[in-house]
């Protein structure tokens, strides 16, 4: 009797030294994506990969901070696409904020082409799709493609094209 209590004994060891195999198999990946996770969140991995910041320039400065050029847009009242009878008008005062300052002159030859592309577009806006914040942003979005249109088509051949980053509203009146 005593061989077969051996044997359990032993049977019952190998099993705890199996299920120790199996947690040491299963919890090892999971404490590698761990370590990796918090050398790749704690910014330490990927530096390390090549995936930093970019280098500094020539002298070995960073590069300094954007600066951008604010350019005044011509006064735009135009008639919107208002139904009935009683006609709607719009006044827009706005400017524009350029990539680069050198852009400036750019965006002056192309001047003529904007202002047509941006009444031709305010001549189909409706009068209620400018009501509220969520109107006024959608303007801005649709001026500022038609800018960076204009600008585009202007600018053919360029090395570095002239970007219009946004358009800055200074007054909106509807009437």
């Amino acid at each position: 009797m005593s061989g077969q209590i051996e044997a359990s004994e032993e049977a019952q060891e190998a099993k705890k030294g199996g299920g120790r195999k199996k947690l040491l198999l299963l919890a090892l990946p999971v404490l590698l994506v761990a370590i990796g996770a918090g050398l790749w969140f704690g910014g330490i991995l990927p530096p390390l990969l090549g995936m930093g910041a970019p280098p500094a320039s020539a002298e070995g400065r960073e590069p300094g901070p954007r600066v951008v050029a604010f350019l005044d847009m011509p006064e735009i009242v135009t008639n919107l696409n208002a139904p009935g009878r009683r006609a709607v008008y719009v006044k827009l005062r706005s400017k524009l904020e350029l990539a680069r300052a050198e852009d400036s002159a750019a965006v002056q030859a192309s001047m003529p082409r904007l202002m047509d592309l941006f009444q031709t577009y305010l001549r189909e806006v409706r009068p209620e799709e400018l009501r509220g914040s969520a109107g006024t942003q959608r303007l801005r979005e649709e001026l500022v493609a038609r800018a960076n249109i204009a600008v585009a088509q202007a600018g053919r051949g360029d090395a570095q094209q002239a970007r219009v980053n946004d358009v800055l509203f200074l007054e909106i009146l509807v009437q």
